[in-house]
């Protein structure tokens, strides 16, 4: 612990940050942690159901595509069996999980907290994050377990594994987008939770995360690939921890683009409708 203390010293020392931007940064981090603590306190397993969760949607989906259906995949990579296929699916459904469940629990970010909206004092914009990276480290117990099926299979980790946080960025970037303005939406429309649930269903089947992206029709898939951010960034992580290298660094630059554009968007409307939270809530 000490030790940690020390590197956020250095690091403090080393970036140049203005304090406050350090004060919130803390903030986020001790409402995170009390975040995943509330969430399972009791519980026997803890912070260890969503990583139950997560094995449970691979097997079912394993089973129902690559037994019931048999669906094939071309991994050079890796053996060619039902092992990987699950591998394949889980390392598609690690990133959607965490954008899913964070844009969700986010849209009723401000008003599940209507004390801390009338506290002058308090950074509201904190308040979607708080779900978005709760979400994104219950996805981080997925992707260690991943990484180490990965290993026991194939025998040997990609060196592409490194370069992870390049696809993370744009991931939280879009989540952090749409749940600003999803969170601010909601403030006024309380229908948006549940009209988000049904589009973000409909978002994943329009996604190659369950069927491989060569099951698209030609006229379609550069659609799915440039205009829809999610399908690059999930086939970027399958290149990242399965292929071992990246095939698509194109689609992710346009995806980091929307990414970034949209997060700019959805704070401004957020900013925007700040001031009528108090009032309405």
């Amino acid at each position: 612990m000490r030790g940690a203390i020390r590197k956020a010293g250095k690091l403090r020392r080393i970036l140049p940050i203005h304090e406050k931007w350090w004060a919130k940064f803390d903030l986020l981090r001790i409402l995170v942690r009390r975040d995943l603590e509330a969430r399972y306190k009791g519980s026997i397993l803890g912070n260890f159901w969503p990583l139950l969760n997560q094995l449970s949607q691979l097997l079912i989906y394993t089973y129902v595509f690559s037994v019931i259906l048999k669906v094939k995949l071309n991994l050079k990579a890796l053996p060619d069996n039902n092992f990987t296929f699950g591998l394949w699916l889980f390392a598609g459904l690690l990133p959607w999980i965490a954008f899913s469940g964070g844009l969700i629990q986010a849209a009723s970010s401000v008003v599940s907290q209507p004390n801390l909206v009338k506290k002058v004092v308090f950074p509201l914009a904190l308040l979607p994050l708080i779900s978005i990276f709760s979400a994104f480290i219950e996805s981080s117990f997925g992707l260690m377990a991943l990484i180490v099926f990965v290993a026991v299979n194939s025998h040997t980790l990609p060196s592409t594994l490194a370069l992870l946080p390049l696809i993370w960025l744009p991931q939280i970037l879009l989540t952090a987008g749409l749940a600003y303005l999803a969170a601010g939406l909601t403030v006024f429309l309380r229908d948006i939770p549940q009209t988000l649930g049904v589009l973000l269903n409909i978002w994943m089947y329009l996604t190659p995360i369950i069927y491989p992206a060569s099951a698209i029709p030609q006229e379609w898939r550069n659609w799915v690939f440039w205009v829809n951010p999610m399908t690059a960034i999930v086939e970027v992580y399958r290149d990242l921890v399965l292929v071992g290298e990246v095939k698509h660094w194109g689609e992710w630059g346009v995806a980091s683009t929307i990414a970034i554009a949209v997060f700019f968007g959805g704070f401004w409307c957020y900013q925007r409708l700040r001031p009528g939270f108090a009032d309405v809530l």
